[in-house]
């Protein structure tokens, strides 16, 4: 099966913010955002494995700042690593200055999704290369998110955590 660089799932995805889609406050419903980030890294995994692609979870999220009507949101989404049948996205959230056109990073997130075939069945994956500094950080971050996961869900022993106990040692 042929690697691929993390470049290669760069999916970006920019909208406006309506009235429809925020709160009483006139910000962005976190749920909204959460959508438009799954839709987008749905995307980067596809292009990554070129198959079926499943959200299996939403691994972390954080939404440090609001995001105000008539905003425009860029969502940038990248696999940041490839595991037998799953991808790790990993997406920067950008608000753009109404002014200035200068964009500050509003959120990030981190999704899991599993490639299956036609029946739904888990399928392999390519491995992925990082390149970048960033791109490289993020992949080896992205087994011990793993494996904290699967120790959280009763699937690995902790002792067995060999990434996560090297943190702490």
């Amino acid at each position: 099966m042929i690697s691929r660089t993390p470049k290669e799932s760069l999916t970006v995805v920019t909208d406006l913010v309506l009235p429809s889609e925020t709160n009483p406050l006139g910000n962005m419903f976190g749920g909204e955002l959460l959508a438009r980030m799954d839709r987008a890294a749905s995307i980067s995994a596809r292009r990554h494995c070129r198959r079926i692609v499943t959200t299996v979870s939403v691994n972390h999220v954080a939404f440090s700042k609001m995001i105000p009507l008539g905003s425009v949101v860029t969502i940038e989404a990248k696999v940041s690593r490839a595991f037998k049948s799953s991808m790790e996205v990993v997406m920067d959230i950008w608000i753009e200055d109404r002014e200035s056109g200068t964009r500050k990073k509003s959120n990030v997130g981190i999704y899991t999704f599993v490639a299956v075939d036609e029946s739904g069945q888990p399928v392999s994956v390519p491995e992925i290369i990082p390149e970048s500094d960033l791109e490289k950080d993020r992949f080896e971050a992205a087994l011990r998110r793993r494996q904290l996961s699967l120790v959280i869900a009763g699937k690995m022993d902790a002792s067995e955590a060999t990434e996560l106990k090297a943190l702490f040692n």
